[in-house]
């Protein structure tokens, strides 16, 4: 089998994903920070599943880290048929709070790295004999703008927007294009993004969370069914088209109750 390259690979719905996709015979990449974590993921993986599974630790938000992994996949000579651009992260508090460097930082590896990955990867997954695939990872949260997730929830809506173009783009191509936005899910996102404190957030997050392996085999069996945008959960649907009818007012003022940190 080809190989599928997945980043931030370690935790949470990429490690997911690493596991739907060796269930399924594929060789993996994996590659995230954490070389511990990747360590044991990729054993695990290759004694279940029967799989072989290299990685690469590395910091995803540093700017040549993308050209640093692509430039490791040609060494190895990898056949490379699946990019999972699942790296990011989120940032929960008041805009002129929190600092600065970070929200950049965000911004860098929610959409830059994202964008290096896509351009550098394209001529790997051309080469590939049959068909190939993209799977982005957005959020519900790139279908408003979410106070006190002001540039996050704008990092995700840049992906939305650029996985649907591209998508358009590769038609006529062997190389799909799928953008998976998910709602509230089972992983390090909040402690990440600073959440943990609010009973207020962690109450609404008890109550309509999915669990991280549900996200990714939903997210998995839509990009090889070539789908180009899919919400997970049937709260999340309702919720992302809801936004689409009611007045941005009213749907930002919702999302400023929840997501306030006061």
């Amino acid at each position: 089998m080809p190989y599928a390259l997945i980043t931030g690979a370690s935790k949470g719905i990429g490690r997911e994903i690493a596991i739907s996709l060796a269930k399924r015979k594929y060789n993996l990449l994996l590659i995230a920070r954490t070389e511990k974590l990747l360590v044991d993921l990729a054993k695990e993986l290759q004694e279940k599943y029967k799989v072989e599974v290299f990685y690469n630790a590395i910091d995803l938000s540093s700017a040549d880290a993308a050209e640093d992994i692509i430039t490791w996949c040609n060494k190895g000579g990898y056949d490379i048929s699946v990019l999972i651009n699942n790296a990011g992260y989120g940032l929960n508090g008041a805009f002129e709070k929190l600092p600065l460097d970070e929200q950049l930082n965000m911004m860098w590896l929610n959409m830059s790295t994202l964008v290096q990955f896509t351009h550098l990867s394209l001529p790997l997954l051309k080469r590939h004999s049959g068909k190939s695939y993209i799977l982005n990872i957005a959020s519900t949260a790139a279908y408003q703008a979410v106070p006190y997730l002001a540039v996050y929830s704008a990092t995700k809506a840049f992906v939305l927007s650029f996985s649907r173009a591209l998508k358009l783009e590769m038609k006529g191509s062997n190389v799909s294009v799928t953008c998976l936005s998910p709602g509230g899910t089972d992983t390090h996102f909040m402690e990440r993004a600073g959440m943990e404190g609010s009973k207020k957030i962690m109450k609404q997050a008890k109550k309509f969370n999915m669990p991280a392996d549900e996200v990714a085999e939903f997210g998995v069996k839509a990009m090889l069914s070539r789908k180009s945008e899919v919400i997970p959960g049937f709260s999340n649907k309702i919720t992302a088209f809801s936004n689409r009818l009611l007045p941005k007012s009213v749907v930002e003022a919702v999302a400023k109750g929840i997501y306030s940190p006061e």
